[in-house]
C-alpha cells in the first residue's frame, strides 16, 4: 500500500484519546488527511460515547460497583478499548470528575487568595462580600457542571476523590488560622477554638453547601439557600472570634 507506513503513524498520532498531532509533510498528501480526519473523528465519538456510559453507569451504581463490562456494551465498544483510552476504571471516572474538581479546588484557593490579600484592617468588614461572592462563582460552575458534582459527591467512594469536600474543609481551615492571626484572636479557657473545632465547623460548611446538589435543588432555590447558610456562619464565627463589633 503507497502510504501505509503513513496510516501506520496516523495510529501514533492519535494518542489514543483526544490529541492529535500534525506533522506538516503529511500535509502534501490529501487522502491521507481524509484518513486521519475519519480515524480521529472515529475515536473521539467513541470516547464520548464511552464518558457518556460510564457517566450513567456511576450515577447508578456509584464507582464500586459500577461495570466496565457493562459501560463497553452500552457504548458498543470493548473493554479493551476503555483501558486504551484511561488505563483503568478508576482513570475513567478521574476523566469525568478530574477536571471538574481541580477547577473547583483552584475557583476556592482564588478567592482564598483573594481575600487574604486585601489590607488586614479591612478584611473583618470585607470577609462576608469576599464569601458570598465566592460561593456565588463556586455555585454557578457547580450548576454548570451538575452531574459530575453528583458524581463527585455521591458515587467516588472508593476512589482518590472520595475525599474532596474533605480537602476543601482543610484548606478553609488553614485559611481560617491565618484570619485569626490577622484579627489577632486569644483563645479563652471557656470558649477555646481548638483544631478539631475549625475542622468541624469548615467541614459542616461544605457539607450543608453541597446538600443542594444531593437534593437536586433549582440553582435559585440554591443561591437561597448558601446565602442564608453564608450569614449563619458568618454570624457564627463573629460570635465567637469577635472580630467585627
Amino acid at each position: 500500500m503507497k502510504y501505509k507506513w503513513m496510516i501506520a503513524l496516523a495510529y501514533l498520532l492519535l494518542d489514543g484519546y483526544n490529541k492529535i498531532i500534525f506533522l506538516l509533510p503529511l500535509t502534501s498528501h490529501p487522502k491521507l488527511i481524509i484518513f486521519i480526519t475519519v480515524l480521529y473523528n472515529t475515536v473521539i465519538n467513541e470516547t464520548e460515547r464511552i464518558l457518556s456510559c460510564a457517566t450513567e453507569e456511576f450515577l447508578e451504581k456509584g464507582y464500586s460497583d459500577a461495570s466496565l463490562r457493562t459501560i463497553a456494551a452500552k457504548a458498543g465498544t470493548t473493554t479493551g478499548s476503555i483501558y486504551s483510552r484511561f488505563k483503568d476504571k478508576e482513570g475513567l471516572f478521574a476523566a469525568i470528575v478530574g477536571p471538574v474538581a481541580e477547577y473547583m479546588m483552584n475557583l476556592f484557593m482564588k478567592t482564598q487568595e483573594e481575600f487574604h490579600a486585601v489590607e488586614p484592617e479591612r478584611q473583618p468588614k470585607e470577609m462576608d462580600d469576599y464569601v458570598i461572592s465566592g460561593m456565588d462563582e463556586m455555585l454557578d460552575y457547580i450548576y454548570d457542571n451538575f452531574t459530575a458534582f453528583q458524581l463527585l459527591l455521591e458515587a467516588s467512594y472508593g476512589t482518590k476523590f472520595q475525599n474532596f469536600v474533605e480537602q476543601l474543609a482543610e484548606v478553609e481551615a488553614e485559611y481560617t488560622y491565618k484570619f485569626m492571626e490577622v484579627i489577632h484572636f486569644q483563645n479563652e479557657e471557656e470558649n477555646e477554638v481548638t483544631g478539631e473545632f475549625i475542622h468541624i465547623m469548615t467541614r459542616a460548611l461544605f457539607d450543608s453547601m453541597f446538600e443542594v446538589v444531593r437534593h437536586k435543588m433549582e440553582k435559585e432555590t440554591a443561591r437561597k439557600y448558601v446565602h442564608m447558610l453564608e450569614k449563619f456562619n458568618y454570624a457564627g464565627w463573629n460570635t465567637i472570634l469577635k472580630f467585627e463589633v
